[in-house]
């Protein structure tokens, strides 16, 4: 049989959907210590002296070393998982990127553009102390090295997969002297990791998941990719794994419809990178006569997988995607 032929449907279906952006693809006062009594004090001997938190020198997620001289009061965040990564350890942000829409508190904050194209008169007309960009999305020197040039203390977290979001709280905790907030935080996505891994415990499932671009092509997503990463922890078997990284996205693998078909997976997991009305690629699947027969599509376990939470923004919530995946795969 020619599967090319009846997938003509599928491109033209999925012809709506936009392009994949890549990803990557989260208090105030100054507590430098009290000061110690003066020696006529009669508690003087007793008190221990007070360790202050600043300076402090941090390693951000690129390798580079920072000093952070005063706590942040005035911070700018270069993406959602940075913004995120900020109120983590509550802290807030005064700018950030037209995309954060999470956590609500952060839309208040200026817009300076986007992830990809920030605006940096708008960001030093705010005269940030601190801006927290992305260590993947901004990584690259076109983008690095104009935000290094800016002269303001510049950390880089972002996260693509799990041990690096508990890499970012770990430095988030550092820099705003938050460190038992975010320890707490990240114990928090350890149990949802470990109580998500424990449901499925015992069952041998397979799953994929796919995004689709405006070339009409099927990326299945690796380990190497966040999405990916997720399925990996909860042990579930991808049998994409093992693909060649191929096509624009890192950590992605260009998939052939027919090869989908010989995968044959228990689930299908999908993310649409495009808002309405531009359809579901969860829907679309099933309406390709050669997918029919799949067992995913038969069981009814193709699975829309929320933007943000597998894609747009990496980060602390990781916690939430780890529920959906498991909740999901354990139907």
């Amino acid at each position: 049989m020619n599967l090319r032929k009846p997938f003509s449907l599928l491109f033209l279906l999925i012809g709506l959907i936009a392009a994949v952006t890549a990803v990557a693809c989260g208090g105030d006062d100054d507590d430098a210590g009290a000061t110690a009594p003066a020696a006529s004090s009669p508690t003087a001997a007793s008190s221990p002296t007070a360790v202050a938190a600043y300076p402090v020198n941090v390693t951000d997620l690129l390798g580079r070393s920072v000093e952070i001289k005063a706590k942040p009061k005035t911070v700018v965040g270069l993406s959602p998982t940075a913004v995120e990564f900020v109120y983590a350890a509550g802290a807030t942000v005064a700018g950030r990127t037209s995309s954060v829409d999470f956590p609500e508190a952060a839309k208040a904050a200026k817009d300076v553009g986007t992830a990809y194209q920030p605006n940096f008169e708008q960001i030093l007309a705010l005269k940030p102390d601190l801006i927290v960009a992305d260590s993947v999305i901004q990584s690259q020197p076109t983008l690095r090295k104009p935000l290094e040039d800016l002269g303001i203390p510049l950390i880089f977290a972002g996260a693509d997969s799990y041990q690096k979001v508990l890499d970012g709280l770990a430095l988030m905790g550092q820099v705003f002297d938050a460190k038992e907030a975010t320890k707490t935080r990240s114990t928090s996505i350890a149990k949802a990791r470990d109580d998500a891994k424990a449901l499925l415990a015992g069952k041998s499932i397979s799953a994929v998941a796919l995004i689709a671009d405006r070339d009409q092509t099927l990326y299945a997503a690796k380990p190497g990719s966040y999405a990916g990463d997720i399925m990996n922890q909860l042990g579930l078997k991808n049998p994409a794994a093992a693909q060649p990284d191929a096509g624009p996205f890192p950590g992605y693998t260009t998939l052939a419809p027919e090869k989908l078909v010989e995968y044959n997976p228990d689930f299908i997991f999908t993310i649409t990178p495009a808002p309405a009305p531009a359809p579901k690629l969860s829907t679309l699947i099933p309406q390709i006569p050669p997918f029919k027969g799949l067992k995913a599509v038969a069981g009814g376990k193709v699975v829309e997988a929320d933007l943000q939470l597998f894609l747009q923004a990496p980060g602390p919530r990781i916690a939430d995607a780890f529920k959906a995946l498991a909740a999901a795969a354990s139907r």
